[in-house]
């Protein structure tokens, strides 16, 4: 049993079973046409595995194995996706979008090396999705913008699956309180990265934490954030506070993405040159690619947070160790 799962004093599921599976369903339908409207985005299809040589998986931060097999009939070697980051924008190239549009899909993932907790599991499903900017707007105010616009988009999931289901209890605040790393850093020297985030969004509720990847003025990272997506100086973290599990709950990683500079500049700090020849990063250092904003907003995370569930299991079919599964079940927390 691992000593990071959260057991909540006397929880118990406001939903029944079969109200869970309605519930998130149309919470799922609800957001994702929220979403869309909000940044003008249509749907796409995507993959569920690409090839190495393509440089299209997300690395994430760099320690995580993929899960990677070989084609029968060419001997290839693909990748079960991390994410769909460097994806999206080809694309955006590959489809013709313009400036202002954009695109969304339905990411599926599978990360071996997950920590299984309340809110990690091995399988990963999020809404991935990507919008054409001009240079210009290459700007944190603008940024900023884009996180308003997908918090009102929960918030009017929420106000509908509230009438749907009285029983549960709102959650969202609306208004956003912006802090970038180092002045979150200053304001609390003596927590760790965790507890930063825990004491600042339980005092403002719902959170933007910008400028994550690069390192503090201490010399560590906020955070981990791979080289050739963000733009760590214009991206960040989406958190909400999650009385239930009683800390901060991220629901989406985003930010406007590498330009040719700031790509050559992170691969040099990360000391990942070489990615420079893979196929993505050749057409972006070519100007092939559209300048873009971006990110992933997690499904089973977003129905947790309106469902009012405790563990991620209560909001997606997965695989657990049966001594998780039988501890959770006597706090009260069915997996589905």
């Amino acid at each position: 049993m691992s000593r990071n799962i959260v057991m909540p004093d006397g929880y118990t599921s406001v939903l029944t079973l079969r109200e869970t599976e309605k519930a998130i369903k149309f919470a799922k339908d609800r957001f994702e046409n929220h979403l869309a409207e909000a940044l003008n985005l249509e749907r796409v299809s995507a993959p569920m595995f690409v090839t190495k040589e393509s440089g299209f998986n997300d690395n994430l931060n760099g320690v995580e194995r993929p899960v990677e097999f070989d084609l029968l009939e060419t001997g290839t070697w693909v990748q079960v996706v991390h994410s769909l980051a460097k994806w999206k924008r080809f694309a955006l190239y590959k489809y013709g979008f313009e400036h202002g549009c954009g695109l969304y899909t339905d990411m599926n993932a599978i990360r071996r090396d997950e920590e299984l907790d309340n809110i990690h599991s091995i399988y990963v499903d999020q809404w991935d999705w990507e919008r054409v900017i001009k240079d210009e707007e290459r700007t944190t105010e603008f940024l900023y913008d884009i996180v308003r616009r997908i918090i009102k988009a929960l918030k009017k999931t929420e106000t509908e699956l509230l009438a749907l289901f009285p029983k549960l209890k709102s959650t969202v605040c609306e208004e956003v309180f912006f802090i970038d790393t180092q002045t979150l850093a200053d304001m609390y020297p003596g927590l760790t990265a965790k507890e930063r985030e825990n004491a600042i969004t339980k005092e403002k509720k719902t959170v933007f934490i910008s400028k994550i990847g690069g390192k503090l003025r201490n010399g560590e990272k906020h955070d981990g954030r791979a080289p050739d997506y963000d733009d760590w100086e214009l991206n960040g973290d989406i958190l909400v506070w999650n009385d239930v599990l009683g800390s901060a709950f991220e629901i989406s990683s985003m930010g406007i993405r590498v330009n040719k500079e700031s790509l050559l500049r992170q691969l040099e700090i990360a000391g990942c040159q070489d990615r420079a020849e893979l196929t993505f990063h050749r057409m972006l250092l070519e100007d092939k690619l559209p300048l873009t904003i971006g990110g992933g907003i997690g499904q089973s995370r977003l129905c947790m947070l309106l469902l009012g569930k405790a563990h991620i299991g209560e909001v997606q079919s997965a695989v657990w160790p049966e001594s998780m599964i039988e501890e959770l079940s006597k706090h009260g927390i069915n997996l589905l």
